[in-house]
């Protein structure tokens, strides 16, 4: 069951603060959501609602690690684009990890290739995908 930690307000608040989340993350009506066990619900519906907790706590910063990757593919361009969506509304830094390109190429601004805990290519998600600049062969691997 969805719960907000460290949260010191009535309930009714408290409720305002749960449907104004799931309606973030496009999970409404919330009533629908709010009493469901992990289980009941499908991998997008919790995805969203791991945004939405994250959300509660009004980050700058959202670190996210595979985000998508567990996801049927038809649902993870609604959770992409719902992740453009809140760095916009929210004015948030995203640090979007992926082994997967072309979500990479489609969702970030820059992108940074790394090999062994080295970053070995950095640039606009365009030209990192397309002409990197480096040799590396994790970099051309990429762009193939």
């Amino acid at each position: 069951m969805l719960r907000l930690h460290g949260v010191r307000s009535g309930r009714q608040r408290i409720e305002e603060q749960l449907d104004e989340l799931l309606s973030m993350v496009q999970l409404h009506p919330a009533s629908q959501f709010l009493d469901k066990y992990p289980h009941e619900l499908s991998g997008g519906q919790l995805q969203r609602i791991a945004i939405a907790r994250t959300l509660a706590a009004s980050p700058s910063v959202l670190l996210l690690d595979e985000p998508v990757s567990m996801l049927d593919v038809s649902i993870r361009l609604g959770i992409l684009n719902l992740l453009a969506m809140l760095k916009e509304q929210q004015e948030l830094a995203i640090l979007y990890i992926t082994h997967d390109i072309a979500s990479a190429r489609y969702f970030a601004d820059e992108i940074l290739v790394m090999y062994r805990g080295h970053v070995v290519e950095r640039g606009p998600s365009e030209s990192v995908t397309q002409h990197p600049a480096t040799l590396h062969p994790t970099a051309h691997r990429i762009s193939a």
